[in-house]
Parts: structure tokens; C-alpha cells; sequence
């Protein structure tokens, strides 16, 4: 019925970010789980630190199977996309007559659920906290359950504290991991991507973290910034005095939980 998904090879132009090590460790804890543990995980953060990043890295490394949740999603959508990522096919006939279609749901399920344990590899669902609104918790706790596969969900800060009001999901997790927000070394690492060639001296870099806030995606783009900067005035260093008042992003306002 299925074939298993390929993904990319490891090293596709990932930068080794604070995050990168985050989900690292989430999926050695969950996959060298006791054989009584639970298998559920959740990696949870603000907006642009830079998780979903850290998702494909696992995905492409440890051929982890990855599915981001949307606001579209119903318990078939989801399952159909579910499938879609473990190279599930379904097909009716024989040789030149076989015609793939879209089963049912318990079908789905059941063949979802096959697939998890017989492969014993990782499933990521991003942006789960679209999952909680739409009522999916219980039908991602029926995948686990009938699979017993580790599942690593990724989602928003307030993540952990919407997940209280489901106490039979909520108790089979084996740990939470709280990603990290940029910092100076992530800030290093993104200026000799974003800015080749140019030296970005240490005081501009930590002016850019706080700015940012935590928010790897802020800092990339402050950073583009200064390179479009520097081409246009022929800098080959710059820091914050060079730098000066020009304007630059910041991701400072306060936060809401979502």
C-alpha cells in the first residue's frame, strides 16, 4: 500500500542555530524512549525563533516524517496529509486498472497508524496549535495510541498551558522542550550567511539580538538590512557606530499568547 518517503539529505544550507541542538535532543529523547515511556513531545516557542527550521533539519537528518497543520484542517484533511508525508498510497485495482482514491477515515487511520509502527520513525506536526483549535488532539492521541510511535508537535509559546484541557493527551507526554531565543553566537552564525564578505563587529550584533527579541527571522532580516547597506556604501566592517541611526526592525513590542 505504501512506499516510504524520501527526504532530502542532511546538509541543504541549515544553519546550525541554538534550535537546531533543541530538536536535536528532542528526538534522541523520544526515540531512545523505555520501552513504557510515552512517546509524545512538544517543542514550543514564540513566532521566528526559528522551530519549523529546526523541524526540517530532524525531518532530513534522521528521516523524520513532517506534516504542518493548518487552519484548513479536518480530522480527513489531516489524515490525508499525514498519509501524503509517509508515502502512503491508496489505490482500487490491478495493474493498468488500479486507480488511487481517498479512503475513508477509519481506513486512513488504521493504515496511518500501520505505517508509524512498522517504520519506527518520527512524526512532526508543525503548527500544531492549529490542531487544538480545531478539536484534532484526541484523533493525534488515537494515532499515538494505536502506533505507540513518537510524535513530536511544535507549536506556540502558550502551547503546554492549551494542551491542560486535554488531561488523557496532556499525561502521555514524556517531555517538553522550550526553544531558545537568539542570541549573540546565533547572530555570529546568521552574519556570515547574510553578510558575505562583511565583518559585522560584535556590539552591532548584540544591538540586533535585543532588537530582535528572541526572534531568529527579525535578526536575519536586520541583517539583510546592513549587508544592502553595506554594498551600497562600499563597507567592508561595520558596527554599531558605523551602523549609527539608520533604521532597523524590531521585534520588541510585547507578546501575546496565542
Amino acid at each position: 500500500m505504501s512506499n516510504l518517503h524520501q527526504p532530502t539529505q542532511a546538509g541543504s544550507g541549515i544553519l546550525p542555530l541554538s534550535n537546531i541542538a533543541v530538536a536535536e535532543r528532542a528526538h534522541t529523547r523520544l526515540m531512545k524512549r523505555g520501552p513504557t515511556d510515552p512517546g509524545l513531545g512538544i517543542m514550543h516557542g514564540p513566532s521566528g525563533t526559528g522551530k519549523s527550521t529546526a523541524a526540517a533539519w530532524i525531518t532530513s537528518r534522521h528521516r523524520a516524517y513532517y506534516v504542518q497543520a493548518d487552519d484548513f484542517w479536518t480530522r480527513k484533511t489531516m489524515l490525508i496529509a499525514i498519509s501524503k508525508a509517509l508515502g502512503l498510497n491508496y489505490t482500487r485495482g490491478k495493474g493498468d486498472s488500479a486507480k488511487t482514491y481517498t479512503p475513508d477515515i477509519y481506513t486512513m487511520a488504521e493504515a496511518v497508524k500501520a505505517q508509524l509502527e512498522c517504520s519506527q520513525r518520527l512524526l512532526i506536526i508543525d503548527e500544531f496549535d492549529y490542531c487544538v483549535a480545531k478539536g484534532l488532539v484526541e484523533s493525534v492521541r488515537s494515532l499515538y495510541e494505536g502506533s505507540k510511535a513518537a510524535i513530536l508537535l511544535i507549536g506556540e509559546e502558550m502551547l503546554p498551558q492549551k494542551l491542560e484541557a486535554w488531561e488523557r493527551f496532556h499525561g502521555r507526554m514524556l517531555d517538553w522542550f522550550p526553544a531558545e531565543m537568539a542570541k549573540l553566537a546565533d547572530a555570529r552564525i546568521l552574519a556570515q550567511s547574510r553578510c558575505p564578505g562583511l565583518h559585522v563587529a560584535d556590539d552591532l550584533l548584540e544591538h540586533l539580538v535585543d532588537l530582535a527579541a528572541g526572534s531568529v527571522r527579525r535578526l536575519g532580516n536586520n541583517l539583510a538590512l546592513i549587508a544592502e547597506s553595506a554594498r551600497e556604501e562600499g563597507w567592508s566592517r561595520v558596527d554599531l557606530a558605523t551602523w549609527g541611526g539608520r533604521a532597523l526592525q524590531s521585534n520588541k513590542a510585547p507578546r501575546r499568547g496565542v
